[in-house]
C-alpha cells in the first residue's frame, strides 16, 4: 500500500531503496529557491530535485547546457534551507563530470560540501558508470539518468522519446551495477519503463515514463501550469499558476491606477 508521508521524519537514501518493498510511490519535483522548497517539503515531497532545467526555467535558456556547477551550488543552497524533510538531489551540469571520474568526484563532492546536496544525479548509462562509482566510493550518494537526456540534446536532435530498448536496458543495469541508488527514466515508452524497472532492485523514477516507475518526478513550473504556450505530453497540469499569478498581478496594477491600494487595511494609523 501507499504510506503517508511522515511531517517529521526525513527522508533518506535507504527509505528510497525500501519504497518499493513497503509499497510506496516516491514523489519528486524540482525546485531552485527557498521559497518553493518550503512549500514542497511542507507539503510532504520526498524529493527536491535542483536540477539544471532551471537554466531553461528560471534563466531562459533554450536548453540546459549552458548552466554552471557555481549556479547549481548557489541554488542548491538556497533549496537546503527551505528544506527540513525531504531529500535534496542535484544535477550535475553538463562538463562537470564528462571528462571523467576525477572530475565528476570533484564536482560531486563541491555539491555536498558547498551546497548542502545530499545526493546528486548525473547522466548517462554505460558511458558515465566509472563517474558513478567514482562518486559513491566516496559516500556521496548518485541518481542516474537515462532515456532522455537533456545535456544530450543536441546528438539526439531535440527533445525525443527514447526506444531503443537494448541500449536503455544496458543503461539501467549498468547505472545500478555503479552504485546508484535510484535512476530517473525520461521519455521513454511505457513498456519499455516498465521491462526497465522490473530488470533492477533501485527504485525508478519516471517522467514521461509511464504509470509503472516506482516514482515520479516533474519540473514545478510544469505542474503547476507556469508557462501557458508549453504543454509536453507528459505533464499534468494541478492548477494553472500561470494564468492565475497574471490575472493577480493585473488587478493589483488596476487598483494602484484606480487609487484602491492601498487602503486603510493597508496603512498605518
Amino acid at each position: 500500500m501507499n504510506l503517508p508521508p511522515s511531517k517529521s521524519k526525513p527522508v533518506t537514501v535507504p527509505d528510497f531503496l525500501s519504497a518499493r518493498s513497503r509499497g510506496t510511490r516516491l514523489t519528486v519535483l524540482t525546485a531552485y529557491d527557498y521559497s518553493f522548497a518550503r512549500l514542497l517539503d511542507d507539503a510532504g515531497v520526498d524529493a527536491i530535485l535542483v536540477g539544471d532545467s532551471l537554466g531553461m526555467v528560471i534563466q531562459g535558456h533554450s536548453t540546459a547546457l549552458p548552466v554552471t556547477l557555481e549556479e547549481m551550488i548557489y541554488h542548491t543552497r538556497c533549496v537546503v534551507r527551505g528544506t527540513t524533510r525531504a531529500l535534496v538531489m542535484t544535477d550535475l551540469p553538463f562538463m562537470t563530470f564528462q571528462v571523467g571520474p576525477t572530475q565528476a568526484l570533484e564536482s560531486a563532492g563541491r555539491l555536498v560540501k558547498e551546497g548542502g546536496a545530499h545526493a546528486v544525479k548525473l547522466e548517462g548509462g554505460v558511458r558515465t558508470a566509472e563517474a558513478i562509482a567514482a562518486i559513491v566510493k566516496a559516500d556521496i550518494p548518485v541518481v542516474g539518468h537515462i532515456g532522455m537526456t537533456p545535456q544530450s540534446v543536441h546528438r539526439f536532435g531535440g527533445f525525443k522519446v527514447q526506444r531503443q530498448e537494448e541500449r536503455l536496458l544496458a543503461d539501467a543495469k549498468a547505472v545500478e551495477q555503479a552504485g546508484a541508488f535510484a535512476v530517473v527514466v525520461e521519455c521513454v515508452p511505457t513498456d519499455l519503463a516498465e521491462k526497465i524497472t522490473n530488470s533492477l532492485s533501485i527504485p525508478t523514477i519516471g517522467i514521461g515514463a509511464g504509470p509503472h516507475c516506482d516514482g515520479q518526478v516533474l519540473v514545478i513550473q510544469d505542474m503547476l501550469g507556469m508557462y501557458g504556450d508549453l504543454r509536453p505530453k507528459f505533464v499534468k497540469r494541478y492548477i494553472e499558476g500561470g494564468s492565475s499569478i497574471k490575472e493577480a498581478v493585473a488587478t493589483y496594477c488596476r487598483e494602484v491606477r484606480e487609487g484602491k491600494f492601498p487602503d486603510l487595511a493597508q496603512a498605518f494609523q
